[in-house]
C-alpha cells in the first residue's frame, strides 16, 4: 500500500524517471513518511490508551522494598513501554531515587525508555521485519539489564545532585489522569499530539538522512567502508551516533537504508542504540540529575555495551 502511495507520487504525478538516483531518494521518503506517521499515530493512541492506568506513585509502590531482581525487571519493562523523550524519564528517575530504589535499577530504566519502546518495536517490524525488530529489541533489554548491574557496582548514588535528595515526593509526581473511557481516550489524542508534535521533525531528519543514502551513497562504497567485518566498523558507527539526536523511531529509516546497502546487522544496531541512548542532547538533560562522574560511567558502559553488542551480531549473522 505505501510502495504504491509512493509510486503515484513519485513516478506518476511527479514523473521522475525510476532509474535516477533522486527519485530512489524521493520514492523512498515519501514511501517511509506515509508509512511511519500512519503507525506512529495509530501505536501511540493506543498505548496512551493503556498508559493512563499507570501512574508514577503505583510504579513507586510496587517497586519499593522488592528484590533487585524484581525491580530491575519491572524498571526495564516500564521504560520499554513508557514515551521515548526523556521528560518523562527524568522526574520519574527523581521518584525512583527519593523511594530508595537502587540508582543502577534506575539506570536500567534510563536504557531502556530511550531505546525501546512499542512504537519502534511496531515500525521495526513493518519496515525491516521481525527478525531484526526481534533482535534490536532482546539486545537492548539485555544491555539495560546488565547495563543497571555494572553501573550499580560503582555505587553510583554518591554523585547524583544534591538537589535530588531534597526534592519533596510529592512535587515529582505527575497528575493523576482520569480513568474513565473518554478520560482516557482524551489522554491518547493529547499523547498523539504531544509526541509527534515533540519529534515529527526528527522522524522526518532521520528519512532524509536515509533516503539521502539509499539514492545516492554508492553500495560499493558502503560494502568497502562499512559492510565488511572490519573490527573498527561497529565502534564507528557508536561514535558516529552520539552527535545525532533522534530517538529509536526517527534512526529506523537510517538503520533500513544502510541495511540495504549492505551493512552489518550489528554495525546497524550498534548505531541505532547509540543515536537512541547516547546522544548528546540526551546526555545534557540527564546532567541536571547526575554529575559528571556519573555521566561519564553512564556513557562508558553504553559505549562499551554497544560495541559488544554490535561485535557479538556482525558475528553471528
Amino acid at each position: 500500500m505505501f510502495e504504491a502511495f509512493a509510486n503515484l507520487v513519485v513516478y506518476q504525478s511527479l514523473g521522475f524517471d525510476p532509474a535516477s538516483h533522486l527519485a530512489a531518494a524521493l520514492h523512498f521518503f515519501v514511501m517511509d513518511v506515509a508509512k511511519i506517521f500512519v503507525l506512529l499515530v495509530i501505536v501511540i493512541y493506543v498505548m496512551g490508551l493503556l498508559r493512563a492506568l499507570l501512574s508514577p506513585e503505583r510504579v513507586r509502590e510496587f517497586v519499593r522494598g522488592r528484590p533487585d531482581w524484581q525491580a530491575r525487571g519491572f524498571a526495564v519493562t516500564l521504560g520499554a513501554v513508557t514515551p521515548f523523550c526523556s521528560c518523562s524519564s527524568v522526574p520519574l528517575f527523581i521518584g525512583f531515587v527519593e523511594a530508595g530504589i537502587p540508582l543502577g535499577v534506575t539506570f536500567s530504566f534510563l536504557i531502556a525508555s530511550p531505546m525501546i519502546n512499542e512504537v519502534a518495536a511496531v515500525i521495526l517490524v513493518g519496515i525491516l521485519g521481525w527478525k531484526l525488530a526481534a533482535l534490536y529489541v532482546g539486545a537492548g533489554l539485555l544491555v539495560a539489564w546488565f547495563g543497571g548491574i555494572v553501573l550499580q557496582s560503582f555505587k553510583p548514588e554518591r554523585w547524583v545532585e544534591d538537589y535530588v535528595w531534597k526534592i519533596q515526593m510529592g512535587q515529582a509526581d505527575l497528575p493523576e489522569p482520569d480513568r474513565s473511557f473518554a478520560g482516557r481516550h482524551r489522554y491518547a489524542v493529547a499523547e498523539v499530539k504531544e509526541i509527534v508534535g515533540r519529534i515529527w521533525k526528527w522522524v522526518l531528519l532521520g528519512i532524509g538522512v536515509g533516503a539521502l543514502f539509499h539514492g545516492f551513497v554508492p553500495g560499493q562504497w558502503v560494502s568497502e567502508h562499512l559492510g565488511g567485518d572490519a573490527w573498527y566498523t561497529v565502534p564507528a558507527a557508536v561514535l558516529m551516533g552520539i552527535p545525532l539526536y533522534s530517538n529509536a523511531t526517527g534512526v529506523i529509516p537510517v538503520a533500513e537504508a544502510m541495511l540495504t546497502k549492505g551493512v552489518a546487522v550489528g554495525t546497524t544496531l550498534a548505531l541505532m542504540m547509540s543515536v537512541a541512548a547516547l546522544s548528546l542532547p540526551e546526555m545534557l538533560i540527564l546532567r541536571k540529575v547526575i554529575k559528571w562522574q556519573a555521566l561519564a560511567l553512564f556513557a562508558g558502559v553504553l559505549a562499551v555495551a554497544f560495541t559488544l553488542v554490535g561485535w557479538g551480531f556482525n558475528v553471528i549473522t
